[in-house]
């Protein structure tokens, strides 16, 4: 052992310096790699891993399923009021309290980049039946709601309105407004079943343009179900083109032609059957600006 600890004399000696010093060349061009080339680098590794499941093409319409922006695991989502099954007048005042989730924080993301994107940050989505959502960046807030018996889901989003999906992020309710009338809205929610398996539609919505309508988010809610190869699917039709999802995450849609762009969700079993349910089957329409 001794011959390896002994000083290095002579040509042996200089033989080592010329080493490390090309080691040290070496270790520094990597580190003071241009920033240009790093991003370019992170960028292609992103686009290689952003896929979260299979992409589907058809009729020029791309569809990617991507599950990589920032988890909130611990965050929770508590609907104070209106109490469930409460009749209430209007405008309804709604509460919340949240915990280990900060509204109108921007997510930190790269989708915040390439997806429309709220300035506001990251808010709830208010629905109620199946009409489109509305956001909220406070925990307490009035929204005008028809008399009448009414389904209210409300879940957490992130600032380019990608929703959370685990159990906490989420509340689904019923409640009446005013005094009950006697309508096709109210007989639905009379009728609906806060235990059944039900898809409700968050985006697209409204206009995309510029940059953002190069890449438009598709994103939906479950209660009560999960999607799998050989379970319950979601079946979406875009401009015509069926697509199944087999998986409950966002989905980014390219390809897109400008003009109006019609979307249509359904709920169905491993058949391909419709499940029963008021909301499982939607249909809206988006425009795609030049």
């Amino acid at each position: 052992m001794s011959q390896f600890t002994a000083p290095l004399t002579g040509s042996l000696a200089l033989a080592a310096l010329a080493l490390l010093a090309g080691c040290s060349t070496s270790q520094q061009a990597e580190n003071t790699t241009a920033p240009a080339d790093r991003s370019a680098a992170l960028g292609a590794q992103s686009s290689s891993t952003a896929a979260a499941g299979p992409v589907q093409s058809k009729g020029g319409i791309t569809l990617t399923p991507y599950g990589d922006s920032p988890k909130f695991p611990t965050a929770q989502l508590q609907l104070n009021s209106p109490v469930g099954g409460s009749t209430i007048p209007g405008p309804v005042q709604f509460s919340y309290s949240l915990s280990n989730f900060q509204l109108t924080k921007m997510t930190g993301s790269e989708h915040a980049e390439q997806m429309a994107n709220s300035m506001k940050g990251q808010h709830i989505h208010l629905i109620v039946d199946d009409q489109p959502y509305t956001a909220h960046y406070d925990t307490k807030f009035a929204e005008p709601i028809a008399d009448g018996q009414h389904v209210i889901l409300s879940f957490l989003s992130r600032s380019y309105h990608e929703s959370l999906k685990q159990r906490s992020a989420y509340d689904l309710r019923t409640i009446t407004v005013g005094k009950p009338m006697a309508s096709a809205t109210d007989s639905v929610a009379m009728k609906f079943d806060t235990k059944a398996p039900t898809l409700f539609y968050s985006r697209p919505k409204d206009t995309y343009s510029g940059k953002d309508a190069k890449k438009i988010m598709l994103d939906f809610y479950l209660v009560n179900t999960t999607l799998a190869p050989d379970g319950n699917k979601v079946r979406a039709t875009i401009n015509g083109n069926e697509f199944m999802l087999d998986n409950w995450l966002p989905y980014m849609m390219e390809g897109l032609p400008a003009g109006q762009a019609t979307i249509k969700l359904e709920l169905v079993d491993s058949s391909g059957s419709l499940i029963p349910g008021p909301f499982n089957t939607v249909t809206r329409t988006i425009t795609v600006a030049p």
